[in-house]
């Protein structure tokens, strides 16, 4: 076998550029994953301009990590770290340019839930305060329902189109395309509530095929269109803020978590929940349990009433 020789003289940012479109047409995953990670890179070359970089080095690729440290949210410094780290290993396998990127750390999240759930009045009262006498407000109530029943997430609602709502047995379910998933190969259980939901919003519309999105937007520039995920993100947080719940930690993934809190409150194992959720690992699942554990304490409680 002959040995991988990669180059020790780094090229000229100009190779790093036409490397850069070749590894576009490289990337395996969604659309979303492949604008994602077009995005982090065209920002690593930006910031090498602009520090007038032409040859990075392991210690450029951490200079970048904690200048995006002063800026951005950890989740945002580690999604453009990864995307630095897929980049150029892919360059080191082509012998185009040495892996940089190799062993830089990136920032150590919180394993606590960053948004935060609703409790069950609060969620009966966010459904409660929509308007269900126009198109929209029937859409977003059944875009809210769907969200707090099944714990889907934004992704998940925009990708699923009228034909994914099917009958098993008894059932009424809705097939959806999964995170990282290249097709609607799963299904959520609609419950009776829901399939009412939907089925009032869809009955404002008119024309309807199994192809067509499951929800539209009604904005005169795109009406008719799939909604995007953050023309969801949106509704939700405008029906939240209408409902008297205004904190930037209450946001449409606050819904997947109020889905599994409430499902574990009343009843339900860790395993359905992690199976609601698509959890590969369940110790993603567990936060919801501790939380809950921690709540049900009484421990402050005793405390205030030996004091008070």
């Amino acid at each position: 076998m002959s040995e991988i020789i990669i180059k020790t003289t780094a090229p000229q940012t100009a190779d790093i550029t036409d490397a850069m479109k070749s590894w576009i047409l490289f990337i395996e995953g969604t659309e979303k994953t492949v604008q994602t990670y077009t995005r982090a890179i065209r920002q690593f070359r930006k910031w090498c301009d602009a520090e007038e970089i032409t040859q990075p080095e392991k210690a450029d690729i951490k200079a970048y990590r904690d200048a995006l440290k002063a800026r951005c949210k950890p989740t945002t410094v580690n999604a453009y770290l990864t995307a630095l780290k897929v980049f150029f290993k892919w360059t080191e396998e082509e012998r185009i340019y040495p892996d940089i990127a190799k062993n830089v750390k990136g920032m150590k999240l919180s394993k606590e839930h960053r948004k935060d759930e609703l409790t069950t009045a609060q969620a009966k009262k966010l459904l409660g305060s929509i308007d269900r006498n126009t198109p929209i407000g029937k859409r977003d109530y059944a875009i809210i329902c769907l969200m707090l029943t099944t714990g889907m997430r934004d992704i998940e609602v925009q990708r699923a189109n009228i034909g994914d709502l099917r009958t098993i047995g008894n059932l009424i379910v809705l097939y959806y395309q999964g995170k990282g998933r290249a097709e609607s190969a799963e299904f959520k259980k609609i419950t009776e509530p829901v399939e009412e939901a939907v089925r009032d919003y869809l009955n404002t519309r008119s024309n309807l095929e199994e192809s067509q999105p499951l929800f539209i937007s009604t904005a005169n520039r795109n009406k008719g269109d799939r909604l995007t995920t953050r023309s969801i993100s949106s509704a939700v947080k405008n029906r939240l803020i209408a409902a008297g719940f205004n904190s930037p930690r209450w946001t449409a993934h606050s819904l997947r978590h109020t889905a599994a809190t409430t499902a574990l409150l009343n009843g339900a194992s860790i395993e359905e929940v992690q199976q609601m959720l698509d959890h590969t690992n369940i110790n993603t699942t567990m936060i919801y349990s501790h939380h809950i554990d921690k709540v049900k304490r009484q421990t402050e409680s005793r405390i205030s009433a030996a004091l008070f």
